[in-house]
């Protein structure tokens, strides 16, 4: 069950991705105005991008919860042989039976 610090923690770690894109951003424009090249980011801003990374990340897999299982066979240890071949799709209820049960009332 996801708490609210885990949603807190998906917060942060969005708003500081979002912040760091800005700066990435304002840093690009900066260098235009300034006519220099450009060649890396700042490190300010690597390292804000990849820490809001692993916070949302972290905050993302403690909020989502438990996982599945990937064996296709873990759905199926639980059931019954009986109810693995029941398909509601095929379940057909207008058939004529209902005539004969209408003219019973």
């Amino acid at each position: 069950m996801a708490t609210l610090f885990d949603k807190f923690l998906v917060a942060v770690g969005l708003t500081a991705l979002i912040h760091a894109a800005y700066s990435a951003a304002q840093h690009r424009a900066y260098l235009r105005l300034t006519e220099k090249d450009f060649t890396t980011l700042p490190s300010d801003v690597l390292i804000q991008t990849l820490t809001g990374l692993v916070i949302a990340c972290y905050g993302i897999v403690r909020v989502v919860g438990r996982f599945k299982e990937i064996r296709p066979i873990a759905d199926l240890e639980g059931r019954t042989w009986d109810s693995m071949s029941t398909h509601v799709a095929f379940y057909n209820l207008n058939h004529r039976g209902k005539l004969f049960m209408a003219d019973a009332d």
